[in-house]
């Protein structure tokens, strides 16, 4: 999966605004977030019209979440800057087209797509507030995962058999 740095920078920020005690400036954000001002300005924007931010002008101006950090949820906010989920070929998940011969594709990305809903989702800012921060993980081979299927060996293990 590729996560945009449009969704990683939304994501940044509205965490970033959610741990603030008030109101905080794009300056502010852009600064602490290490990220391009006028591309967070683009971000805020769209989680403004998306109603996960309040902007307010002036000396006393600033962001601030609509609501509660444990009212939104990661899947709002990447949403509110991507619109669909997961794409196939630019295109929303579930409206991609296939030939018979590869028909049993769109099964599995919609299955894909239905299993990052379902984390995104259920997970809120005030969850990912609330976690200790992990130790950076290193690059590991291609589709390495700390999870796999069920009755599978992850990538890489022995199999039972030998």
């Amino acid at each position: 999966m590729q996560v945009s740095a449009r969704t990683d920078y939304a994501l940044r920020a509205m965490l970033a605004v959610a741990d603030a005690p008030g109101r905080v400036t794009a300056a502010a954000l852009a600064r602490a977030q290490q990220m391009p001002p006028a591309f967070l300005q683009s971000i805020l924007v769209d989680l403004r019209r998306a109603g996960l931010l309040h902007g307010q002008r002036g000396g006393e101006g600033g962001y601030a979440l609509t609501r509660p950090a444990a009212d939104i949820s990661v899947g709002d906010v990447v949403r509110a800057v991507n619109g669909a989920l997961t794409t196939v070929r630019g295109l929303p998940t579930e409206t991609a087209p296939y030939p018979p011969a590869a028909a049993g594709l769109r099964e599995v990305w919609l299955a894909v797509h239905d299993r990052i809903a379902e984390i995104v989702d259920r997970t809120s800012l005030a969850d990912l507030l609330s976690r200790p921060p992990a130790a950076p993980r290193g690059p590991g081979p291609a589709g390495a995962a700390d999870t796999h299927p069920p009755g599978r060996p992850p990538r890489g293990a022995a199999s039972p058999t030998g």
